[in-house]
């Protein structure tokens, strides 16, 4: 069947073959694999099926229809992610693999108060259709944290805290996460954590470079992980601002 190129996205290597998307692996294939497979055995909506591996060693996933979100993402839809997140968050707490894992961001084991997050929840992984937000794509650097990590995370990249905007609307963005997500968790400290996540995504984009992973190599061409290390430092200047909206 034809193949066809998915736009979007920096890491690159996806194709569309009818109803499904074909993916390059890596060794944390298998552990994506298994979170998948518990989330749809749980009948969580919005997150690919796998089907295995085609004749050239991709991995096969569902292909989610719908069209992806700019950074600039309305109040509704990420009101919608937030609570879909909550969701994933629930479901996913049941999952508890044991022994020592092999994840993109390094081999670990699941902590007693750890979850396996997924490590990427941004605007440019969300799937929208004409009934809004609906699903979740690229799920390669999954792995343990706290529910907190993937709020924090979407805060940075969508709220957006990586970019310099007026304090005052991006204290009432992170506000507005923290009460459609739900359950224990403040703005303040998605505010707080949010420097600690980016931080993150940087030193797991670095460590990739190192090692040679193309998909990270392909984030040198937008200027990773320098552009992030630039807006994190800029960010760490800007929260006293913006923590003077959050009441």
């Amino acid at each position: 069947m034809q193949e066809i190129a998915l736009p979007g996205g920096n890491v690159g290597g996806a194709v569309r073959v009818g109803d499904t998307v074909r993916r390059p692996t890596g060794p944390w294939t298998p552990a994506v694999h298994a979170l998948l497979a518990h989330l749809a055995a749980a009948g969580l909506r919005g997150a690919p099926r796998v089907h295995g591996f085609d004749e050239r060693g991709r991995e096969v996933l569902d292909y989610l229809p719908g069209t992806s979100y700019g950074e600039q993402v309305a109040d509704d839809v990420l009101v919608a992610a937030m609570e879909w997140l909550a969701e994933y968050h629930r479901v996913v707490a049941s999952y508890r693999p044991q022994g020592v894992v092999t994840w993109r961001a390094g081999r670990s084991v699941l902590g007693a108060e750890e979850i396996v997050c997924m490590h990427d929840f941004g605007y440019y992984n969300w799937i929208g259709d004409e009934r809004g937000f609906s699903g979740v794509i690229d799920w390669d650097l999954a792995g343990p944290g706290v529910p907190l990590d993937d709020i924090a995370f979407t805060a940075w990249n969508t709220a957006p805290l990586a970019i310099p905007l007026d304090p005052a609307e991006q204290a009432r963005r992170v506000s507005l996460m923290a009460e459609a997500y739900g359950t224990g968790v403040t703005a303040l400290q998605i505010l707080e954590r949010a420097p600690v996540q980016a931080e993150r995504s940087a030193r797991v984009i670095r460590a990739g470079q190192v090692a040679g992973e193309p998909g990270m190599l392909n984030l040198a061409a937008v200027g990773e992980p320098e552009r992030t290390e630039r807006r994190l430092a800029d960010l760490r200047v800007r929260i006293p601002e913006i923590a003077k909206y959050l009441g």
